[in-house]
């Protein structure tokens, strides 16, 4: 740990950081906005009649009217201070508890892109990121530093290399490696310009397969080594270019590519971006902070925390792309295509009916809930409440008839049909047994 914390707490020059604040402040400001002016926040937040908070997050519900479309332009101002630097601590902080909460107000959209935009948020709450070309420079010189702290740049450098690892041994299954799950997505893509008839084509469907293990595997080490530092970047103009192009995927594609930024010379950074900045002299008077100590462990503790929590889906017994078990929070990130539907059944005593669906979800929520098991218990929860409201409480059961894709494989049931689901609770450690383990 002493080896560790030497390591942590030595001063380096601080363009990296300090690049990646206003690359990072433009495009959360571009996802906040964005989100608007696309018509996001309207489909996922304002048109449903219900809402899917994660678990035990029932009080995270969206603002009434336009309060969202309010909500993420404040946010998009958050975002545009950050790249400014202009008070930028009280910025980075109002911004990762505003996007924490849409994070957890909503599974409809979830995406592993906006776990990790989550992630970064929170650290910028912790980096000085705005020691160096910032508004809170101008207006408080006194601030002024032109280094940082090597852990500053390695939590990111760590979180890459842990993001991209276990996105390429999520990739590592039958399925993907006989680009299955590419045939069928670009399928559906034979119409786009110039590119649409090679997307169709078997060959270049299992060029991306492989490219795509290939380029997680090995972008991390390749980025880290001098000799290889130029050409790793080069692909991840490429392989991130390809992605937001074909995928239309936001803003992730380019946060990937700025990523690749923290692994070059500083003199490299600051010779194409800050020709002006101040040289940093490791002879300089360095202030040394404090708790060294524990900022070790907490540095140690987040990367264990990481590099765990995408494994804990081996504890549950199944296939975690069939169980959705364990899927979240693990970048599994586009590895398989999954597509159904579930006829839910309310007996009663004199007479049993199916209920319509439209009258309580949009189309994306009953296909999420087709196929996500946990949304679909929620939703029979807010069923039950439903129908006890509208005094039709007394009835004998709740039942799904299901019938679920999985990489183009037949339907196959992925709830039991002989459950009642009114009677059954979720176990959030343990394999919820009313989820089929066909696949």
């Amino acid at each position: 740990m002493n080896l560790l914390r030497n390591f942590l707490f030595q001063a380096v020059d601080n363009s990296q950081l300090v690049l990646f604040r206003i690359i990072f402040g433009f495009l959360i400001t571009c996802e906040a906005w964005g989100a608007v002016l696309t018509g996001w926040v309207r489909r996922a937040f304002i048109e449903p009649k219900m809402n899917f908070p994660f678990l035990d997050f029932d009080f995270l519900q969206p603002l009434p009217g336009n309060g969202m479309i309010y909500y993420f332009l404040i946010m998009g101002v958050f975002g545009v201070m950050v790249m400014f630097g202009l008070k930028y601590r009280m910025a980075a902080i109002s911004f990762a508890i505003m996007w924490s909460g849409v994070y957890f107000m909503q599974k409809t959209h979830y995406n592993n892109h906006y776990y990790l935009m989550m992630l970064l948020t929170w650290l910028f709450c912790f980096l000085p990121a705005n020691w160096s070309h910032s508004l809170d420079v101008k207006f408080n010189p006194k601030i002024k530093r032109n280094y940082c702290l090597q852990w500053h740049l390695w939590i990111f450098k760590g979180l890459v290399l842990i993001v991209y690892f276990y996105s390429a041994v999520a990739k590592m299954y039958p399925d993907w490696i006989n680009a299955i799950p590419i045939k069928i997505w670009f399928a559906q893509k034979v119409d786009y310009p110039i590119v649409g008839p090679v997307l169709v084509q078997p060959w270049f469907q299992y060029v991306v397969a492989w490219g795509g293990i290939a380029f997680d595997l090995f972008i991390g080490p390749a980025l880290l080594w001098k000799r290889t530092r130029k050409y790793a970047f080069i692909a991840s103009l490429f392989f991130h270019g390809f992605n937001s192009a074909i995928f239309q995927v936001g803003i992730f594609p380019f946060m990937g590519i700025a990523f690749g930024l923290f692994y070059f010379e500083p003199e490299t950074i600051r010779r194409i971006f800050f020709k002006k900045k101040e040289l940093f002299s490791k002879v300089q008077e360095i202030v040394q902070p404090n708790f060294q100590n524990a900022k070790t462990w907490a540095f140690t503790s987040f990367m264990i925390l990481m590099v765990l929590l995408p494994l804990r889906h081996h504890y549950f017994d199944g296939n975690v792309t069939w169980t959705e078990e364990g899927h979240r929070l693990s970048w599994r990130m586009m590895l398989r295509s999954k597509g159904g539907i579930v006829d839910v059944q309310v007996r009663q005593a004199e007479k049993s009916y199916y209920v319509n669906l439209d009258d309580y979800l949009t189309p994306k929520q009953q296909r999420a809930i087709a196929t996500r098991p946990d949304m679909f218990w929620y939703f029979i929860q807010y069923l039950k409440q439903d129908l006890i409201s509208k005094g039709e409480g007394e009835y004998n059961g709740i039942y799904a008839v299901s019938r679920v894709s999985l990489n183009g494989r037949p339907a196959k049931a992925l709830y039991d049909p002989s459950v009642d689901f009114s009677t059954v609770g979720w176990n959030y450690f343990r394999e919820n047994m009313w989820v089929t383990r066909g696949e």
